[in-house]
């Protein structure tokens, strides 16, 4: 379970989006204006950090995959995949990461697609009341609900072309950065998603 907050940030995510990923060697994209296509999160077992992917599109251009984590303190020997920092007024200053070398991030993932789950579900804290919040993108791992999971330890991002790899002290990860562009490398083990005007699974990440 994932909870929201109404609250206010700096910079906002829509800032900090337009700001970093033109910057990525895997960005595709036409013009400055960015659309956000939609995010799922994943749930962080301790609670500690907030793990959530956007679906964005600059122009024109086709639909990029941003894994984001969110600290509430600097990730150790990270600093070269630190995005920004955030003043977010319910939660404090935050630091938020390329997802793919934060090691909580890449469990979450592993373990998402080894055990078919799904993204985790979004609530928002209202006066201390818990409402679900709608979301437009669903994933799903291909795996089976027991599967055992590796521990993943460490997370060691290189990328290329349209996909990163998270090389890990347990499975090697592959995250698809611009959807439709990379190989599909077909079994068992991927998570795939759906969103508006995007009816057909979607391969989004594989082990």
């Amino acid at each position: 379970m994932a909870i929201l907050y109404r609250a206010e940030l700096r910079p906002t995510k829509q800032e900090l989006l337009e700001t970093w990923v033109p910057q990525q060697g895997w960005y595709i994209g036409s013009g400055t204006t960015l659309e956000h296509v939609g995010a799922y999160r994943f749930d962080d077992p301790a609670g500690e950090v907030g793990l959530e992917t956007h679906l964005v599109r600059f122009g024109a251009g086709p639909v990029m995959q941003v894994p984001l984590s969110y600290r509430g303190a600097p990730l150790h020997d990270a600093d070269q995949w630190l995005v920004c920092t955030m003043e977010h007024s319910v939660l404090g200053d935050r630091w938020v990461y390329d997802a793919c070398a934060d090691p909580v991030y890449a469990a979450a993932l592993a373990s998402t697609i080894l055990t078919g789950a799904e993204a985790a579900e979004q609530f928002v804290d209202k006066d201390g009341q818990l409402e679900p919040l709608e979301t437009f993108v669903h994933v799903r791992g291909s795996g089976t609900s027991g599967t055992p999971v590796t521990s993943t330890g460490t997370a060691r991002p290189a990328s290329s072309g349209p996909v990163t790899t998270i090389d890990t002290d347990g499975p090697a990860l592959t995250v698809v950065r611009v959807l439709g562009q990379a190989k599909d490398p077909g079994g068992p083990h991927q998570l795939r998603g759906t969103w508006l005007g995007q009816d057909e699974p979607e391969l989004l990440a594989f082990l």
